[in-house]
């Protein structure tokens, strides 16, 4: 009893701990982790681009031409369009370290049938367990749920700073053991790093990352929900407000700059005719570049912003630089608009994905993530042919130039939706 008769924990001998050093003690674990999970993000970014190195190299001395390398991306495109969706709903279902954990150990087979590939077929099969290899929507699945809403998106974009690192480190070291050691001990390096990946996760990551963990039950209905591969469970998302409107422009104000990322290795090698050390360095640049825009700038902007303005603003820029791509001749012209390029796609991307995740339950945000990825893939896989086909026909003016009339189109459908909110808003 202390002196106006209330029992304390001291007579007990327990010691006495503050809900505020509670949570004090909550925030630093969920920032160790994240930071963990931005770790592994740079790690699996320099994997593949490790691969980069080995791939098209390895697929001439196997005798591909430029026409089955294609199919070969578009194989990868496909799987990766499929497999986005599913993996998703399992980090919801299993939790985020199992979603991790899945990633990093495809990965590693990745790279164990890549040292072993001595055969065209097997550059295919080397290909299959890309299906499970979303090790970056995985942690931008645990991002999500260790961060609040009006914070993600500046979280989130450290993941591109991440990309930036990895890009940078992948491709100096894949160009550096791929031309001392050659294809398969580079292969076997990514094998051991993935590995390397893996072990963090488990060492690191918690089971469960999400506010409210899952609760199981016995009813042949929840079975169903919770079945992986449950495509309404899926498509169920973009019933919600927004969400089905977002996902489109997302889409649609996506292509068009993604046919040019697509595209670009033939765009330098025939268009600026550069040389593979020139081409090395470009891309350099574009990792520079990203980690400034996405390690400095947007996490400045999001705070200041809303969400609405950022998309609003990375389109309209966006528009511009297609309009300045396709008017382009060289590439000291081209290194000018890199820099707002990779704004515009470093914004659109977080701004689109922050937004599609706060659109959706918190118990739906993997699946959801997986959505976002699998525009990528689509974008890989429709890339290919549409670019090629615009690129032979009209040259690469005609890139830029659908790029900036689609972006202006949706700049201005999405100025009148938010318009239109407003008004009906003082109402």
């Amino acid at each position: 009893m202390n002196r106006r008769g209330e029992t304390t924990e001291e007579t007990s001998g327990a010691p006495v701990v503050s809900s505020s050093q509670t949570d004090a003690a909550e925030q630093r674990k969920r920032t160790t982790v994240i930071y963990v999970v931005y770790l592994i993000a740079a790690l699996d970014i320099t994997w593949m681009f490790l691969q980069f190195s080995v791939t098209p190299y390895l697929a001439k001395k196997l005798g591909f031409d430029t026409l089955w390398f294609g199919y070969l991306q578009t194989t990868v495109g496909v799987i990766m369009l499929f497999g986005g969706p599913m993996f998703g709903r399992f980090g919801d279902l299993f939790g985020a370290r199992a979603a991790l954990s899945l990633a990093c150990s495809a990965t590693v087979v990745f790279f164990l049938l890549l040292a072993i590939a001595d055969h065209p077929a097997m550059l295919f099969i080397h290909k299959l367990p890309t299906v499970f290899m979303h090790v970056l929507p995985a942690c931008q699945m645990v991002v999500t749920d260790l961060t609040e809403p009006e914070k993600r998106a500046d979280a989130l974009s450290k993941l591109g700073l991440c990309f930036g690192i990895g890009m940078i480190a992948g491709s100096t070291l894949g160009g550096h053991l791929n031309t001392r050691y050659g294809e398969t001990f580079t292969a076997c390096f990514g094998a051991a790093g993935s590995t390397f990946s893996l072990l963090l996760v488990l060492k690191f990551i918690p089971k469960n990352t999400k506010v409210k963990a899952p609760t199981t039950t016995s009813t042949d209905s929840e079975s169903k929900k919770k079945s992986i591969f449950n495509v309404g469970e899926i498509t169920r998302l973009m019933k919600f407000p927004g969400v089905a409107r977002t996902f489109i422009v997302k889409i649609v104000a996506g292509l068009p700059s993604g046919i040019f990322q697509v595209m670009f290795s033939i765009i330098a090698l025939e268009f600026f005719k550069l040389t593979p050390e020139e081409n090395g360095y470009l891309m350099a640049y574009f990792g520079i570049a990203q980690m400034v825009i996405q390690g400095g700038v947007i996490g400045r902007l999001t705070p200041r912003f809303s969400d609405h303005s950022l998309l609003l603003l990375s389109i309209a820029v966006s528009s511009l630089v297609g309009l300045a791509q396709a008017y382009m001749q060289n590439v000291f012209q081209f290194c000018l608009t890199v820099m707002p390029m990779m704004f515009s796609l470093s914004v659109f991307n977080v701004i689109t994905d922050s937004m599609l995740t706060k659109g959706v339950p918190s118990s739906d945000t993997g699946t959801m993530l997986g959505l976002c990825a699998s525009v990528q893939s689509l974008l890989r896989t429709v890339g290919p042919t549409a670019g090629g086909f615009l690129y032979v026909n009209y040259g690469i003016s005609s890139i830029g130039t659908i790029q900036c009339v689609v972006n202006m189109a949706v700049f201005v459908y999405l100025l009148q939706r938010g318009r239109e909110k407003t008004t009906e808003q003082t109402k």
